[in-house]
């Protein structure tokens, strides 16, 4: 990231924004940015300035720390005291400029050129760790999303993702399992944040993301989905073919099925790898000829004249 930005100002939201609001503003930019789709030779390096504030801003750990330590909070050591860390770094600053001008000749609490230590400014908060830096520091833990099929988190699926990084873009091979939910998370070790001085690497969370279907509508691990039915078969009562994301099932529609009752087809949603799978739920649609024939009309018509039924009493 260049020097000086701030994380919520490459992706253009407030300091209080919600995951959501980041979220959005994420994939609002991503879209414009993304070198595949976007040839302006400056859009790579803007690409890798959005997906690394992302990545920063959408894990909560990671955000906080980032809000206590701003630019430093991936220096600072996990069990410090925001405020001791700036009142450090700020005697730390003072004595280098004291030092500064011990070299030009004015008064000075050491000797021009000495080091300073910080574990003298803390008073031994770190534990020791101050000196000479604070050594090794392990990767941030990241977050990415990745969107795939319903069929996808049906079957299982083999995805491959780009990622840009601080080397440039990156190419992941990832094992999707059949039965995951959206928003849920897939860890993967060791490709997050790079660690320092050898260090252990973060690692990577990616949140999936399920896509509108044109056929389900998805509620958990449960399928909803239209059946369309003709007048008489609601009536009546019939056997009608559905289609699954596992293959065609049959599902029995009862006499007097009004729009709208829900026929349950127990465990034919998404599967669940650790309990009981979703059902789907066939919607019924009463839906009538766009044009009658002339049989048609007449049987309606003498349908009309013997019933008494009133739709818009229920009875």
């Amino acid at each position: 990231m260049a020097a000086g930005r701030d994380f919520y100002q490459i992706l253009g939201v407030p300091r209080d924004a919600s995951q959501d609001e980041i979220r959005r503003a994420y994939r609002k930019l991503a879209r414009s940015h993304h070198p595949d789709i976007n040839s302006d030779p400056a859009a790579e390096e803007r690409f890798k300035d959005i997906s690394e504030a992302y990545d920063i801003l959408s894990d909560p750990q990671t955000r906080r720390r980032y809000d206590a330590f701003g630019p430093d909070f991936r220096q600072a050591p996990p069990d410090v005291d925001a405020d001791a860390w700036r009142r450090a770094q700020a005697g730390a600053g003072a004595r280098a400029r004291a030092g500064a001008r011990a070299g030009r000749g004015g008064p000075s609490g050491f000797e021009p050129g000495e080091e300073i230590d910080l574990e003298d400014l803390l008073g031994g908060l770190f534990g020791g760790r101050a000196r000479r830096g604070f050594g090794p520091v392990p990767g941030a833990d990241q977050t990415a999303e990745i969107e795939i099929s319903l069929e996808d988190t049906y079957h299982g699926a083999r995805k491959t993702i780009s990622l840009a990084g601080p080397g440039g873009m990156r190419n992941l091979q990832v094992t999707i399992p059949p039965g995951v939910t959206d928003g849920q998370r897939i860890r993967l070790a060791g490709q997050g944040g790079r660690g320092s001085d050898g260090a252990r690497p973060g690692d990577l969370y990616l949140v999936v993301r399920i896509a509108p279907h044109r056929q389900y509508r998805l509620d958990g691990r449960d399928l909803h989905v239209d059946l369309r039915l003709a007048p008489w078969e609601a009536a009546l009562g019939t056997r009608v073919a559905v289609p699954t994301p596992g293959g065609e099932a049959t599902v029995e529609v009862p006499p007097a099925t009004s729009c709208g009752r829900r026929l349950r087809l127990a465990g034919r949603g998404l599967p669940n790898p650790k309990g009981k799978p979703g059902d789907l739920l066939a919607e019924a649609r009463i839906v009538v000829p766009a044009k009658l024939s002339q049989a048609e009309r007449e049987l309606f018509a003498q349908l009309a004249s013997v019933s008494d039924f009133d739709p818009r009493r229920g009875r």
